[in-house]
């Protein structure tokens, strides 16, 4: 898909959805400049250069961001990655980011397996797909969350020759650990991944798992503040969330099996919280059909069942609250789903600011990503409908989001249809 040059847009006769704001406000015009919204204005904005687009009412708001995806984990079963060539991979890659994108979300944080070439064939136009903030390999210790060998291997296999190889690495100790985030940072990556407890899909380890020692969390986190970023940790159970958060790491992905002191804490120590309900709801749907282990269902009815209760806990202690995914392969189709699960403790003001101002925050980028501000970037969703009152508006695969904008160039448009 060849992408349009930039060009000047302004966007007027709509609602415009400011996501510190409780409801939707009338009578707003955005006027886009190349990659940059310009302005934003109550009052008429007058551009001699800009093409006027007549919204009809419909909603303009700014583009969602999902902190916790991954792009190149395209099967349920990660074993059948073993046979994927990375070529294949990326190319599926790509078809799974452009499907993201055409849902409305603009902005992904992969939190393990895209790097630094997915990144930059985006942002060159190879591939169409959203703004990408990469994590690298996710870090693990041996017999960890990320250490994919089956219980009969010793050795590793060559990441060139075996995509799951490729989607995760495996470091003990300090040094290595050390070694490892250096690699990853060099590599590209925006932030580090590491697992501190057990997982659903991984198949040798127990849930509640407490991976890495303190000194070896500690050790991942001044390395990437060192370089200028951030540790975020694959996390169920209270301890190991607490760990994390102690040993200084700044977003706890997943967090279900947490208790309210640990909740307190992280919200003392400002840690976020990105929560990945849809990923259970779907896995005990729709996993046995992809090959799911018994092994996997079982863990998974245990974090399912605490999912909830773990947002209720969360949002009382006053957590900043993310929206991530983290559906693999062919669940991803349930991706929104995640707005209707939680719904049913939050409101839809509250799930669109996760999925706009919290999350940007996640990535630091405030004021230029997640709110139509002078000065932010220009991706832009028009909708038919107000999300505050009717999240079904984001589902259904983009159907009632007629176009979509990513730096100020259009990659969805069929508002003149």
């Amino acid at each position: 898909m060849r992408l349009n040059q930039r060009m000047s847009y302004l966007f007027t006769g709509g609602r415009f959805l400011d996501p510190r704001q409780d409801a939707l406000r009338d009578g707003v015009s955005v006027l886009v400049e190349g990659d940059t919204v310009k302005d934003v204005s109550g009052t008429p904005i007058r551009s001699a250069s800009a093409q006027r687009i007549d919204l009809a009412g419909r909603t303009l708001m700014p583009g969602l961001i999902d902190c916790h995806i991954h792009i190149v984990l395209t099967e349920v079963n990660l074993q059948l990655l073993a046979d994927v060539p990375l070529t294949l991979l990326a190319a599926k890659g790509s078809v799974a980011m452009r499907a993201m994108l055409m849902r409305g979300f603009t902005t992904l944080r992969d939190t393990g397996g895209a790097d630094w070439g997915m990144k930059e064939a985006v942002e060159s136009g190879l591939f169409v797909g959203p703004r990408l903030f990469i994590s690298g390999a996710p870090i693990s210790q041996t017999g960890g969350h990320a250490d994919h060998r089956k219980r009969t291997q010793t050795r590793f296999v060559c990441g060139c020759c075996n995509g799951l190889a490729w989607t995760a690495r495996v470091a003990d100790g300090v040094p290595e650990v050390i070694r490892a985030v250096r690699d990853e940072l060099r590599k590209g990556a925006d932030q580090i991944k590491i697992m501190v407890s057990g997982g659903v899909a991984s198949q040798a380890d127990p849930l509640e798992a407490l991976q890495y020692r303190m000194d070896e969390i500690e050790a991942a986190v001044e390395e990437a503040e060192r370089w200028g970023t951030y540790v975020c940790a694959h996390a169920y159970s209270a301890r190991a969330i607490e760990r994390a958060v102690r040993g200084g790491v700044r977003t706890i992905e997943h967090g279900n099996l947490i208790d309210e002191p640990t909740a307190r804490l992280m919200a003392e120590r400002g840690a976020y919280l990105v929560p990945t309900l849809v990923a259970y709801d779907a896995l005990k749907r729709r996993g046995p059909q992809f090959g799911l282990s018994e092994y996997s269902l079982a863990k998974n009815e245990k974090v399912l069942e605490g999912g909830l209760r773990s947002l209720e806990m969360c949002r009382a202690a006053g957590v900043r609250i993310g929206f991530g995914s983290d559906l693999l392969g062919q669940l991803q189709t349930d991706h929104t789903n995640e707005f209707t699960i939680r719904a049913q403790v939050m409101s839809p003001q509250e799930i669109i600011r996760s999925a706009t101002l919290v999350n940007a925050e996640i990535v630091r980028r405030e004021g230029r990503l997640g709110e139509l501000v002078p000065g932010a970037h220009a991706d832009l969703l028009v909708v038919d409908g107000d999300p505050y009152r009717d999240l079904t508006v984001l589902q259904n695969e983009g159907a009632r989001i007629p176009a979509i904008m990513v730096g100020g160039r259009f990659v969805k448009n069929t508002l003149s249809h």
